[in-house]
């Protein structure tokens, strides 16, 4: 029965490839995000939700860019990873959505948990909705395409399959009736 999931050992080489991708990049960011700092003082912990931001933002110009964008990129790779090793085709792009969000934001939530036992690193809970906002953009940016691309193809291959299925059964030889003799 089909359920939507990519199925044949080239969707399994996908998944699987997905799944070493995924783990590779969750290996890096546990080394980025949760080693020791040697730094001379620590700042306080931002837990007031976009404080951060609108200060990275007063700073301007290429600075704020590239502090945000270092923040919406840490964990943007999930937003395409995570649906990839899922493996499914077809599926509602909202609840895609969500549920790659949420994975994003559990695992940012998780990481910033972590954080508070290193030396070094402090809790910023703009890190969080940044790490989440960069999976959901690299999610709608990526997958909705990336599943029509690959339905397309799937279909593709369905229908030159039925035509050589079909060709071959005109080309079988056929018996002619023969009545029953007197």
């Amino acid at each position: 029965m089909h359920q939507g999931f990519v199925g044949g050992s080239a969707a399994l080489r996908v998944r699987v490839a997905g799944g070493v991708l995924l783990v590779t990049h969750l290996a890096f960011v546990a080394w980025f995000t949760l080693r020791p700092l040697d730094v001379p003082w620590v700042v306080p912990p931002n837990l007031h939700p976009l404080a951060g931001i609108r200060a990275d933002l007063a700073l301007g110009g290429q600075e704020a860019a590239r502090r945000l964008g270092a923040g919406l990129a840490l964990l943007a790779p999930l937003g395409f990873l995570l649906p990839m090793v899922h493996g499914r085709l077809h599926a509602s792009p909202l609840g895609s959505l969500i549920r790659t969000s949420a994975a994003g934001a559990l695992i940012s939530l998780g990481i910033a948990l972590l954080q508070t036992g290193v030396p070094g690193q402090v809790l910023d809970i703009d890190s969080l909705l940044l790490n989440t906002a960069g999976v959901a953009l690299a999610h709608v940016a990526v997958v909705p395409a990336a599943r029509h691309w690959i339905r397309r193809g799937t279909e593709r291959h369905r229908r030159t399959a039925a035509r050589q299925e079909e060709s071959a059964q005109g080309l079988t030889p056929t018996i002619p009736r023969v009545g029953v003799a007197p």
